[in-house]
């Protein structure tokens, strides 16, 4: 059984964001009806150009990504018919989960009090861009502007002398990770009440979870009273450790070092790489002397690790004790055995996806394809007892899709 099997949620959400934590709760086994407008859907099914890359016909992984395992019904919610459809959802539901600004939900009658009114034991759940509080509540943002940017991820990844700024290096990057916060504080809201009886409003940003991800960057600079600066294009990483940082191979691919106690794993790494007498060179002997040393034992190591592929490296590192690993893109995700043993990624529909990260048991979810838009409507209304003549009128009068 899964933790949430028999959790009940709507989700009225566009893009990524919040729809990403309405995926999160289907992958935990909650049932998830999506509710888009009636005519036009989530915009986020439109999406095809991201960046270099376009999606033509379907499945598209643009909406697969964060609606995966949910119900689609079309609804106007602005009609009377469509609200109270809605209602009838709400009341049957233990979650309700919305991405909309605070002018929209006031408009439509979907903001917390109207939600209570009709069911006072549901979770409420917002995503917004900058959180609930202060001037800028009322403002909307993507995690470009909201997560990446403002929150201080951008200009500590950004070298200095770089014009503009690094991009995020994902499409919904931060609105993945904004998304899984969201989950999981609905998990948490979900206890309280089964505990108390009382359901809490739960509130996520995607500013917010920025300012998480960064928390220990943010803490130490607060502390110092200076920002983090990230290193030269092309340096090393650590000052003080040769073991700490990046390495070319000789096919122009790259491995990551971080042994951060280099005086335990010198010998082993000297071991590795063919050259046991760099074990008890002198300039090496102890932790501080290699701390001392750094520059030339980089210098030595980048001549070494230069000479071999990054496969044969693998296959010589395979019982290496210190943490290492392969600089892999997106597309070489898909062939690391690890990812794919742990079920990592998941097969979802015609679509390989990943799972979100938390497992029970030892065992993965087991996704569902996106919907197709609207493509439940006439099930889940059935589902609230709506005869077929009602449907029909429903649909007569614009109400559903």
């Amino acid at each position: 059984m899964s933790p949430l099997e028999g959790v009940r949620v709507v989700e009225v959400a566009m893009y990524g964001f919040v729809p990403s934590a309405g995926a999160v709760l289907s992958d935990w086994g909650a049932d998830v009806v999506k509710v888009e407008h009636a005519v036009t859907g989530d915009p986020q099914r439109g999406l095809r150009q991201t960046g270099t890359m376009r999606v033509e016909g379907d499945p598209n992984p643009n909406i697969e990504h964060a609606n995966r395992g949910k119900r689609s019904i079309g609804l106007n919610m602005a009609t009377p018919e469509g609200k109270e459809v809605l209602h009838d959802l709400v009341g049957r539901s233990d979650v309700f989960l919305t991405s909309f600004l605070p002018a929209s939900r006031r408009k439509l009658g979907i903001d917390v009090d109207d939600i209570r009114a009709v069911n006072p034991r549901i979770v409420y759940a917002r995503g917004s861009a900058l959180g609930p509080r202060g001037a800028e509540a009322e403002k909307g943002g993507y995690d470009m502007t909201a997560f990446w940017a403002r929150a201080a991820t951008a200009a500590s990844l950004t070298p200095s002398g770089v014009e503009g700024m690094i991009s995020p290096p994902s499409p919904a990057y931060g609105d993945t990770i904004s998304g899984t916060n969201l989950a999981g504080g609905i998990a948490a809201a979900l206890f309280q009440r089964e505990r108390t009886g009382e359901a809490p409003v739960v509130d996520v940003s995607l500013l917010g979870s920025g300012v998480w991800a960064m928390g220990h960057g943010i803490g130490l600079s607060l502390h110092l009273g200076e920002p983090l600066a990230a290193p030269p294009t092309g340096s090393h990483g650590s000052p003080t450790n040769p073991l700490s940082g990046l390495y070319a191979t000789a096919d122009g691919r790259y491995l990551a070092f971080v042994m951060l106690q280099p005086g335990r794993f010198w010998a082993d790494v000297c071991h590795h790489i063919g050259r046991p007498e760099l074990a008890s060179d002198p300039r090496f002997a102890t932790a501080e002397l290699i701390a001392a040393n750094t520059a030339e034992a980089v210098e030595l190591l980048r001549e070494i690790l230069a000479g071999r592929t990054l496969a044969e490296w693998t296959e010589r590192f395979a019982t290496l004790a210190g943490p290492w690993a392969p600089v892999q893109d997106s597309l070489q995700v898909g062939d690391d055995a690890q990812i794919r043993s742990n079920e990592y990624l998941v097969r979802a529909g015609e679509l390989d996806l990943a799972a979100s990260p938390v497992q029970f048991d030892v065992t993965a979810p087991r996704l569902g394809p996106a919907p197709e838009f609207a493509a439940q409507t006439e099930e889940i209304l059935m589902e609230l007892g709506l005869d077929w003549d009602r449907i029909l009128a429903l649909k007569a009068a614009g109400a559903v899709t």
